[in-house]
């Protein structure tokens, strides 16, 4: 993919440098020159000065061949004007905002635009510690469903992925699995047999967490632990 990432601090390096790492073309973009030392020595992407929504900076930067444009400054408004600028103008294909008022972050959603709030992303994550440590619920921005990971019981090794879940409220969706002393992470199908010693991790319904723990046979007191 050929990414433009606006905004170089902590958030954008790492974005940045982990793309450039998986073999991505990346351009960073930032008005301070000295935020790009946080992309190391292995970053071998390019960089340019300037501020994100400027159409001069975007056109330098190769916007108009972009894959996608995302907006990770510390400021709500460049981060919305640069989303607009790349996606109307540019027509990118992908275009993401970070968004630190959650507030905003509802409204500019319906408008069509695609963001992401640290802020709720980081209070779900607190929430889901608060009610049970296997859970997350955040990976899908979700408080209804989430992603819950539980140990493979005795009573469940050689059981079928289709028996060990719950109708309509939990759902195995991938296995982590020691094989020879390496974890194999495996997608399973629905006679796809659990092992002693495997991990699942499964879609649930937050209602329906307990359900899904007693079946794994996960004592209530652990998620105290």
């Amino acid at each position: 993919m050929y990414v433009i990432v606006v905004g170089c601090g902590r958030v954008g390096g790492q974005v940045a440098t982990l793309l450039s790492g998986e073999g991505h073309n990346v351009v960073v973009i930032d008005k301070d020159p000295a935020a790009f030392k946080r992309l190391g020595k292995m970053f071998n992407g390019a960089t340019l000065i300037g501020n994100g929504y400027e159409l001069d900076v975007l056109r330098e930067a190769g916007a108009e061949k972009a894959d996608a444009v995302c907006s990770l400054t510390n400021g709500d408004n460049t981060n919305i004007m640069t989303s607009q600028v790349a996606g109307k103008i540019f027509r990118v294909p992908r275009v993401i905002a970070r968004v630190y008022d959650s507030a905003r972050a509802r409204i500019y959603e319906t408008l069509g635009l695609e963001v992401l709030s640290g802020t709720v992303l980081f209070a779900s994550m607190i929430r889901d510690k608060l009610i049970d440590r296997r859970l997350s619920s955040f990976i899908i921005e979700s408080g209804d469903v989430g992603v819950l990971e539980l140990d493979v019981p005795d009573a469940l090794a050689g059981k079928t992925v289709a028996e060990a879940a719950l109708t309509d409220t939990f759902r195995v969706i991938a296995v982590l699995r020691s094989v020879d002393g390496r974890q194999k992470r495996l997608i399973p199908s629905h006679d796809t047999r659990l092992e002693r010693g495997d991990k699942v991790y499964g879609i649930v319904r937050t209602a329906a967490i307990s359900k899904a723990k007693r079946l794994f046979q996960v004592k209530d007191d652990e998620k105290r632990g």
